[in-house]
């Protein structure tokens, strides 16, 4: 397979930090199975302005801080962070170095839709450009972006994102085609992308399957928000399932091979029973047999993962770590110490699994 066009990742030769795991057991794949923990964190390192992220992180930045104390505290193996700002290799280097400590030598992130012209008026506003014109809402290329960082290798040649995949070519799809008119060929279904992220764990691949689905809110009667995030993680869930309609950024069809193992991870912007989701949208990921829900939670909060205004729409379930069917779980959580401060409005959630 070709390599992805336009990612940028880091995979470091074997060293000291190379393959180990900060779960409870890694034993190498000739004693028995590793214990791997995986996590997602929107961890809202998202700014107004290209390149200020950057900016931040090569200087002290007290929200990165705080966001650095969340996943040394949670000591994730696998981690997606999302909202965090696209650009160059430079700025993936700059928080692995001076707030993670070097605990990450793998690291892959990739161009989003995000604040990307479009050159069509998709707003309905009368003008063309500016974010809501956008593939994805967002006030530059790259804004709300998202990372992988992993303590085991990243088989970056294997990696299939899913960016360009245009939402019309979704067999009965929710697009709504009053709404846009003429543009609704143009528009991508992927308001971030999609990623298949293969990891190499002791010999043994699991397929990181993230994504960001864009907020069921925002828009009008015509819900287009709520059916794009609706189809969205419908894509992973048909992914999943190996659905041959999906071609990839390098033009390569098909889903992931039947028998693979993986663990979806975002935050999904949708909850299986509050919110303005389309009913049943996160129920094409829980409900898919293919798929394992161990109902990450936490003391304070049960399973909501994000603290939203109140009282509408209050705390949510929104962010996912959902590991197929084949791998053992052993443990799973959200992030939300009662009386703490957070650097951002949603919570860590991770699971721990045998690999």
């Amino acid at each position: 397979m070709k390599p992805v066009a336009g990612f940028v990742a880091v995979a470091v030769t074997a060293g000291v930090l190379a393959g180990c795991s900060s779960a409870e057991s890694s034993p190498d794949a000739q004693n028995g199975p590793s214990t791997v923990r995986l996590a997602t964190y929107n961890a809202s390192l998202n700014r107004g302005e290209e390149r200020q992220l950057a900016t931040d992180l090569n200087g002290e930045d007290a929200q990165a801080r705080a966001v650095a104390d969340v996943i040394a505290e949670n000591t994730p193996d696998v981690l997606l962070i999302n909202e965090f700002d696209y650009s160059d290799q430079d700025v993936v280097d700059a928080f692995r170095e001076n707030y993670l400590g070097g605990d990450y030598p793998y690291s892959f992130t990739a161009p989003v839709n995000t604040g990307v012209d479009s050159g069509l008026d998709l707003d309905s506003d009368g003008s063309v450009g500016g974010p809501g014109d956008a593939y994805g809402f967002g006030q530059f290329p790259g804004q709300y972006g998202m990372l992988v960082l992993s303590k085991y290798p990243i088989d970056t040649s294997a990696v299939r994102t899913f960016q360009n995949f245009l939402w019309k070519d979704m067999p009965e799809s929710l697009l709504p085609r009053d709404y846009y008119g003429s543009n609704a060929d143009a528009l991508r279904l992927s308001s971030k992308s999609h990623w298949d992220v293969p990891v190499d764990v002791d010999g043994r691949t699991v397929h990181i399957l993230a994504s960001h689905p864009t907020p069921p809110s925002f828009d009008g009667p015509e819900d287009r928000n709520g059916k794009r995030n609706h189809d969205e993680i419908r894509l992973t869930a048909d992914y999943i399932s190996g659905e041959n309609y999906l071609y990839d950024d390098n033009g390569t069809r098909g889903g992931l091979e039947s028998g693979a193992s993986f663990v979806v991870l975002g935050d999904q912007n949708s909850d299986p029973v509050d919110g303005d989701s389309v009913p049943g949208s996160i129920g094409q990921l829980l409900d898919n047999p293919s798929v394992q829900d161990p109902s990450p939670s936490s003391p304070e909060n049960d399973t909501d993962t994000a603290d939203f205004a109140d009282p509408n729409p209050g705390n949510l379930r929104v962010d996912y770590a959902l590991p197929s069917s084949d791998l053992t779980v052993t443990g799973s959580g959200v992030h939300w110490p009662a009386g703490v401060e957070h650097p951002s409005d949603h919570r860590l959630v991770w699971v721990d699994v045998e690999v």
